[in-house]
This record gives C-alpha cells, structure tokens and sequence, in this order.
C-alpha cells in the first residue's frame, strides 16, 4: 500500500484538529466550573521560555490548514497573532482550519507532490518539497503544538487522558 500527500497530511490534520478541539471544549468547561479565567489561562505556558496556549492553539490551526494553503503558494511562513480573538475565538481558528480541510480534495493534495516550496522567517530560507515540508516540517510542528495545547489545559487541572489527544483513530473496520 502506497500512502498519498493527502493522507499524510489532511487526513492526520483532520483527526488531531477534532481531538484537540474536543480537549479545547473540556477545558472551556473545566475552567468555567473552576473560575479559572479564560483570558488569563490563554496567557498559560508551561514553561517561562515557552509561548503560551494562545500561541498554540493559533500554530496548531496554522500548522495544518496554513501548511496546505503555504505549498499551494510555494511558501509559508509564521502565523498572524490574532491578539483580538479570546478562547472561543481561538478555538473557532481550530474549527475553521478543520471545516476548510474538508474542502480539499485528495487530488488537489497530491497534484502537489514534488512541487517546490519554502519557509521563510524573517531573513532566513528554507527550500523544502511538499512532501518534505508536511513530513519533516509541518506535521512535527503541527503535533507539538496540539500536544502543547493538550499540556497546558492539563495542568490546570482539565480531566483528560490520552484517547482525548489521539482522538477518532484510523481503525480498520
């Protein structure tokens, strides 16, 4: 069995957005049932040299929708801060980013393969192929950030285990 661009990537995207925004809705309820301030805990980090969960949640939406529309452009680089958008806000990012994936098809997706494409931060350049960029790139990237998201909300106390972050698998049937 060969395994596509498409599967790589929007199928992994879409499984880990669902799970992490079910973890997002659970930790809404956690922290609303323990006055724990929602502006505040999107300020959380996990370590003092690590970003916060607002910066997250917004690399997690950006890792996968974002990385799809990057090599469609032939490039990508960091995330909009969306400093306006509050918890619901920042969750609708992930919703959006999943709603949208379903809009890409799996050809569209493999057209892609092969096609040149680079990351770009600030004066740094980084040539990758589409495939190489989702695999060595975006998809560990992405992982981090939704396991980081899942961390944070952890900590504060928000019941979850590891079938919420790995979400709706892949089983055979």
């Amino acid at each position: 069995m060969t395994i596509s661009l498409y599967d790589m990537s929007v199928v992994v995207y879409q499984q880990i957005l669902a799970s992490t925004s079910a973890v997002l809705s659970k930790g809404k309820v956690h922290a609303e049932a323990n006055g724990i301030d929602l502006d505040a805990l999107l300020e959380t980090r996990l370590a003092e040299d690590m970003l916060p969960l607002r910066f997250q949640m917004i690399s997690t939406a950006h890792h996968s929708l974002g990385a799809i529309q990057g090599i469609k452009a032939g490039v990508f680089g960091p995330p909009s801060m969306h400093p306006d958008l509050d918890y619901d806000g920042l969750h609708g990012l992930i919703s959006a980013a999943q709603d949208e994936l379903t809009q890409v098809s799996a050809d569209e997706v493999n057209a892609l393969l092969g096609q040149d494409m680079r990351f770009e931060f600030g004066d740094m350049k980084v040539p990758f192929t589409a495939e190489g960029f989702i695999a060595s790139f975006s998809l560990p990237n992405f992982f981090f950030h939704a396991a980081t998201t899942y961390n944070i909300l952890r900590q504060q106390g928000t019941p979850l285990g590891k079938m919420d972050f790995l979400g709706a698998m892949q089983v055979k049937s």
